[in-house]
């Protein structure tokens, strides 16, 4: 069975592993580098990784490296801090891949 990660700030992914999701908290982008491409090159057991957003800018190879890939999607979650507008801007630009066209955007 394929499981869920969640990789950010101990603040941030503490909760998700309340809810049973695999948590790895770390303390800045070079950890997180290395934890993402541990979770997505080591294993192929995850099908979804939340990343904080403001450890996304950093990381933003590795991420642009599974893209194309159906698994693992890696979706952008705000942070303790609140949105930076990433996770939005991310998902506006795979809609736009997917469809053809942005149809979500409000004009």
């Amino acid at each position: 069975m394929l499981k869920i990660a969640v990789i950010g700030g101990h603040e941030t992914v503490m909760g998700f592993k309340a809810l049973g999701l695999d948590a790895f908290p770390v303390s800045d982008p070079a950890e997180a580098k290395k934890t993402l491409r541990s979770v997505t090159r080591e294993s192929e057991d995850y099908a979804i990784i939340y990343l904080e957003e403001n450890l996304a800018e950093p990381l933003k190879a590795e991420i642009d490296k599974s893209k194309d890939s159906p698994t693992p999607a890696i979706i952008l979650i705000p942070g303790r801090e609140g949105s930076l507008g990433l996770g939005l801007t991310a998902l506006n630009e795979a809609v736009e891949r997917a469809v053809g066209t942005n149809i979500l955007e409000n004009n």
